[in-house]
């Protein structure tokens, strides 16, 4: 029997990861520019490719659904 099933229906919007990333694992410039915080929100393409750095997670999901992508979150 071959019956196609649509739980998860196709969406216009490109999804994106967000994730926590520690500020000791990033570059030395890019820890340069961030100041005192202990940790950044990322946003990812499924691919892996970085698309942005934030200061918290609630700005990432709002930057990534400003820009017509579908966050959701990358433990």
């Amino acid at each position: 029997m071959d019956v196609k099933f649509d739980a998860l229906p196709e969406s216009e919007r490109q999804i994106v990861y967000v994730r926590p990333v520690t500020v000791s694992d990033l570059p030395e410039s890019l820890r340069a520019q961030i100041g005192p915080v202990t940790t950044v929100y990322a946003v990812h393409r499924p691919d892996g490719e970085r698309l942005a750095l934030v200061r918290d997670r609630k700005l990432a999901f709002a930057l990534a659904r400003q820009n017509d992508l579908a966050p959701v979150h990358a433990h």
